[in-house]
């Protein structure tokens, strides 16, 4: 959606503030122009592991391919860069890429939207996922994971408000607000199912807000018709160091463990938790880390199936 005029100016700049992941969503909205992928390619030289290789099934290295469906949003996780329907960016893109290096295989990647993703391995339409999904126990009664970040939750307000300034650490601090969130995120399952303390405060309740397109969210906190935003930690810190976007990142809510997705049971989890390690393990996953800002949610090892943090 482009409004008109110089309102239109100030949503394109704010049109990344949600494309999250797993935490959010997806959905390939486009980006303002100038936004750049950051030049360093730390996938180059990474090359074919046979040990790590050998761990995946006899048909996938057979075939030499894997099917991946990719929620393409916004920085640092993965966007188009400078608006335009090309070859993806950002650490999702650069790390399954890198992994992909390290087993030998070739992706067929194809983005969809965030809540796809998850159904459609169980159909076998893609044999991984990523969209920064954030592991929790819900999810597990479904579908594995091989871990790579860890990331979470978090709160964003256009700058300039008055009514929430301070780190939210408690849902209480949002009662009597308006809180936008994407559909199908474990940002929705949070405000839903603890929207009762506010009454159990004696406050009013909040008022979440849901859209299943990323730039919906963005038009409704410029224009005022929410007050916050809950996303990704990554993501959000990522637009509020934008300056041309006008938003100030409250904290951090909530930390999750961010995984490849697959079909519950998948042969394939071994071999991609050996190939994120080794890339631990020769420095290139810092290095993918560094290029988009996000070092401080390094992982010192990837895990199958880890517990949700509580």
């Amino acid at each position: 959606m482009t409004p008109a005029g110089l309102r239109g100016t100030a949503v394109l700049a704010l049109l990344p503030l949600l494309a999250l992941t797993g935490c959010g969503s997806g959905g390939g909205t486009p980006v303002p122009a100038g936004a750049q992928a950051p030049a360093d390619d730390p996938v180059a030289d990474v090359r074919t592991v046979d040990a790590v290789a050998s761990l995946l099934p006899a048909d996938v290295r057979r075939t030499g391919t894997l099917r991946i469906g990719s929620s393409i949003g916004s920085p640092p996780s993965a966007y188009y860069p400078n608006g335009q329907d090309k070859p993806p960016a950002g650490q999702d893109i650069d790390i399954a890429d890198a992994v992909a290096k390290v087993l030998g295989v070739r992706l067929e990647r194809q983005g969809a939207s965030f809540e796809t993703i998850l159904p459609a391995l169980g159909s076998g339409k893609y044999e991984l996922g990523t969209g920064n999904f954030g592991v929790t126990a819900e999810r597990l009664k479904t579908v594995d994971f091989v871990t790579y970040v860890n990331d979470g939750q978090g709160f964003a307000v256009k700058t300039g408000n008055t009514r929430l300034t301070n780190r939210i650490t408690d849902l209480v601090q949002l009662c009597g607000l308006t809180v936008g969130t994407g559909a199908g995120t474990t940002f929705e399952k949070t405000l839903t199912d603890r929207k009762g303390v506010c009454t159990a405060a004696g406050k009013k309740p909040y008022e979440v807000k849901v859209f299943s397109e990323p730039g919906a969210v963005t038009t409704a906190l410029q224009q005022g018709r929410i007050d916050v935003v809950m996303s990704t930690i990554n993501g959000l810190r990522h637009q509020a160091a934008q300056p041309a976007a006008q938003t100030t990142f409250l904290g951090e809510y909530h930390r999750l463990d961010v995984g490849f997705a697959f079909k519950k049971d998948s042969p394939l989890t071994p071999a991609v938790q050996a190939a994120v390690n080794e890339l631990i393990r020769n420095g290139t996953y810092a290095r993918i880390l560094k290029k988009w800002g996000t070092g401080a949610s390094a992982i010192e090892a990837s895990q199958i199936n880890p517990a949700e943090h509580t």
